[in-house]
């Protein structure tokens, strides 16, 4: 019979803990011997170089010979390792060894002061390289000293000059440095491959299918303004061409013979390939620089001085109108003053998930191009050049179409042309923005991931002067797209499941930690799904807002995201009383006037960080809550762009009661990612497109009307987002979240002006929505002859239905507006309401 299983714990080892060596105890205790044996290692090191005469001690001496009576600093401990470093092994470069050893014991006290595994690897390489040098050294002077590179490199280039001789040792060694400093110095790196190759051109003719009747030449059309960070490479395709054709080549350019002109094979074709942006090397992290000493703690008189500063805006009485004299003789204020030590988060957090920098191959250009023309010649489509750009995840091919030729004829071969490239997600534009091309988009065989860590350190990002800049990806051209959340002002992302979203918003997030300092911004974070969001309540003292008493500062309860929503407008309220009484119009001006010590604390002015709310699921929100959820956000969306309060909602049901017209006439700038049909894609982005993308994080971005642009959303994993807000939990924080003001529950219902409605609807109430819902059209004549009612009863329940927000508001002598499509949707909005 098998034992039966009981509950009582299993007795644990009484001897001695294997777990001890993996604690944050041995850690400690490492760390701290590692530091010290790197002071004392350091001091017997240089105490060698003025005992070195007396002190050449041996392993057995240290041990046994009690009376060898050494001078070192260190005793016959550092005698011995100073001689076996010095002496034996890399000469004076082995003063490295105490620094690494130092640099370790700061890793495991969890204080790093480098890239611990990037300074190991160059310390030693230098090391090395360093004692051969030096070996140099000691093989052209006489031995009146120790040996400067040690007995390493002494012998390792007495043994080259005898294999190489002295010329092919010195050029040997030569190369070996010029290696090492390319290999830790980006900069040198490209200062010698500018010099060598200024501009590269690669002839791919050999690629090419040898067809005599194809002439393939480089066009020079001009392409619009680019910045000065982009630089291209032209791969040039030529096909062999006979030599009189050659030679028609090097003539002056005159005007083409009209019965040649429109020859199906005499197109051009540039492939034009933009490479990465500036790497990450060029282009660091801008960190807030601090004393090594206070980096990361403040003693107990700091802290205290700290929480003074914090409450400094409490007011017990009425200030004077006169701005007092010595608060404007203080200097400007410093937002950052009370977390004065934080630390930006490093590159270094995050991940490369780029595998290749190969993105099409010149065979897959080739065969895509030779199939787009061949399906146009079939509709009897000429073009008279074709050029191709390589993206990230798409190629897009641009194409002129011979005189004549309609675009609708063009655009209309979209499933065609998708057919013949075996591909999904062919999309056409036509024509281009600004261009007098037609383009199509074509999805690579093999897209390209495109890490975050590329994007935050990318030019673009890096130098923005933006007030609120977000990453939403890469263009075309391989360039970061970076906007300003405070001039979007608000954002709509919507998509399928599974086709980026998430990882989206966690890149739009990660943006905003990495450039704002927590003085300077803070999030109100709406989670009804309760794991999306969740790992950014580490950062709740730092950047996190929340109610008054409230337990978690990631919103989860549909209940409490109505009050904060609530709060968050009454929050509105307050700032807009304060920039009247400062006499500016937004907050830049009001922060400006504040820094510069213009407006009195003493008086209620504060200093105003931006606040960002991220509602992710919110069809999730309209059918729980409805009307309770969207009237706060319509009206904070369209007031508190000015006083720096700024709404991301993100969906996965794009649907018309969900994102309605209140919702869309407030959010200029939506963001969708790949959906089902065209239908979803009309109401996301009021056109179609959104349902050709191919999904990872394809995405198309409207901003106010214009023109869409294609991006290929940054990757960041969960792992990643929880090293950055691990990184931001470890530092001084503030001493609870930005609490938002506290708001009476009977004032989420004043702005309906039915506060006790539930309690007073019509008992046809619910027969009159599903009335107009079936007939579409909310008229009080239509309720009066269907359930024979007078007048006045009829009026009052279109005031109800208008009040739940079942229909819209009185337009004259229009019918009102039904605002739900379906009975579903209605009944389950009746079941709330119950």
């Amino acid at each position: 019979m098998a034992k039966e299983k009981t509950n009582q714990p299993e007795e644990k080892n009484p001897g001695f803990d294997l777990t001890f060596p993996k604690s944050e105890r041995f850690r400690l205790i490492s760390g701290f011997f590692s530091v010290l044996f790197s002071i004392f290692l350091l001091l017997a090191m240089i105490s060698y170089l003025f005992t070195w005469k007396s002190d050449n001690i041996e392993w057995i001496n240290v041990l046994s010979a009690s009376d060898f009576v050494v001078e070192n600093w260190g005793g016959k401990v550092g005698a011995f390792l100073s001689h076996t470093l010095i002496n034996k092994w890399f000469g004076l470069a082995s003063f490295f060894v105490p620094f690494l050893i130092f640099l370790i014991g700061l890793k495991l006290l969890k204080r790093p002061l480098l890239p611990l595994l990037q300074t190991l690897i160059f310390g030693v390489s230098i090391m090395v390289t360093s004692s051969l040098y030096l070996g140099l050294v000691d093989n052209y002077m006489s031995n009146v000293y120790f040996l400067l590179g040690g007995q390493h490199g002494y012998f390792i280039v007495e043994w080259l000059m005898s294999f190489l001789g002295q010329i092919g040792s010195i050029l040997l060694l030569g190369i070996i440095g010029l290696a090492l400093v390319i290999t830790i110095s980006k900069k040198a790196f490209d200062a010698i491959k500018n010099k060598i190759h200024p501009k590269e051109t690669v002839d791919l003719s050999h690629l090419m299918h040898q067809n005599e009747s194809d002439i393939f030449a480089t066009t020079s059309e001009e392409k619009p303004e680019e910045t000065p960070s982009e630089q291209e490479e032209i791969l040039i395709i030529d096909e062999q061409v006979p030599a009189e054709e050659q030679a028609i080549e090097n003539e002056p350019e005159t005007e083409p013979n009209p019965s040649t002109k429109n020859a199906p094979n005499q197109i051009a074709f540039t492939i034009t390939q933009t490479p990465n942006e500036i790497s990450e090397t060029e282009v660091d992290i801008v960190e807030e620089e601090a004393d090594d000493e206070d980096s990361e703690q403040i003693d107990i008189k700091d802290e205290f001085d700290a929480l003074l500063d914090m409450t400094v805006e409490i007011h017990e009485e009425e200030a004077s109108d006169d701005i007092d004299v010595s608060y404007e003789m203080l200097g400007d204020f410093d937002p950052r003053a009370d977390l004065s030590h934080f630390k930006f988060p490093s590159k270094d957090i995050l991940l490369d998930h780029e595998v290749s920098n190969t993105l099409v191959t010149p065979e897959e250009l080739n065969e895509n191009k030779d199939k787009i023309v061949e399906t146009l010649l079939n509709y009897k489509i000429e073009i008279t050049s074709i050029s191709a750009t390589i993206g990230p995840s798409i190629t897009l091919y641009e194409i002129v179409p011979a005189p004549g030729i309609r675009i609708s004829k063009i655009k209309n071969l979209e499933d065609d042309i998708a057919l013949s490239l075996a591909a999904l997600g062919i999309r056409i534009i036509a024509p281009m923005p600004g261009k007098g091309t037609v383009g199509i988009e074509v999805p690579n065989k093999n897209p390209q991931i495109v890490s975050m860590r590329t994007t935050i350190t990318s030019k673009n990002f890096q130098e923005s002067k933006f007030e609120l800049p977000i990453i939403l990806g890469k263009n075309i051209y391989n360039q970061t797209h970076a906007i300003d959340l405070a001039k979007t002002p608000h954002m709509l992302v919507a998509g399928a499941t599974g086709q980026g979203k998430s990882v989206g918003i966690n890149a739009i997030l990660t943006s905003l930690l990495y450039k704002k300092h927590p003085a300077e911004l803070k999030l109100v974070l709406i989670d009804p799904k309760k794991v999306e969001l969740s790992l950014y309540s580490k950062i709740e003292k730092h950047y996190l807002a929340k109610l008054p008493n409230a337990e978690e500062a990631i919103i989860t309860d549909v209940q409490k995201v109505v009050a904060t929503l609530n709060a968050l407008a009454k929050e509105m309220d307050n700032r807009y009383d304060l920039l009247k009484n400062a006499h500016v119009r937004n907050i830049i001006e009001y922060n400006a006037k504040f820094i510069s010590r213009k407006l009195n604390p003493e008086k209620n002015h504060r200093y105003l960080p931006y606040i960002v709310v991220v509602i992710d699921e919110f069809a999730d929100l309209i059918m729980t809550a409805g009307k309770e959820v969207e009237q706060p956000i319509a009206r904070i969306a369209q007031l508190a762009r000015a006083i720096g309060i700024h709404l991301i909602v993100a969906t996965q049901r794009p649907s018309t009661n969900v994102i309605t017209g209140i919702i869309k006439a407030n959010f200029p700038t939506r963001v969708a990612f790949r959906v089902t049909q065209m239908i979803d894609s009309r109401t996301i982005l009021d056109s179609p497109g959104a349902n050709q993308l191919v999904g990872r994080g394809d995405m198309l971005i409207s901003q106010g009307g214009g023109e869409m642009i294609r991006l290929q959303c940054p990757f960041i994993d969960t792992a990643e987002v929880d090293d950055l807000v691990t990184h931001i939990q470890s530092q001084q924080s503030y001493a609870t979240a930005y609490l938002l003001p506290e708001v009476e529950t009977n004032d989420i219902f004043s702005n309906s002006g039915f506060e006790a409605e539930s309690q007073q609807r019509d008992e046809l109430f619910e027969d009159a929505a599903r009335l107009m819902i079936q007939t579409q059209q909310g008229s009080t004549s239509g309720i009066q002859r269907r359930f024979s009612i007078g007048y006045n009863r009829a009026g009052r329940i279109v005031d109800q239905l208008e009040a739940a927000g079942i229909i819209g508001p009185y337009e004259g002598s229009k019918a009102r507006k039904v605002l739900f499509q379906d009975e579903f949707s209605l009944e389950q909005f009746l079941k709330n309401l119950r």
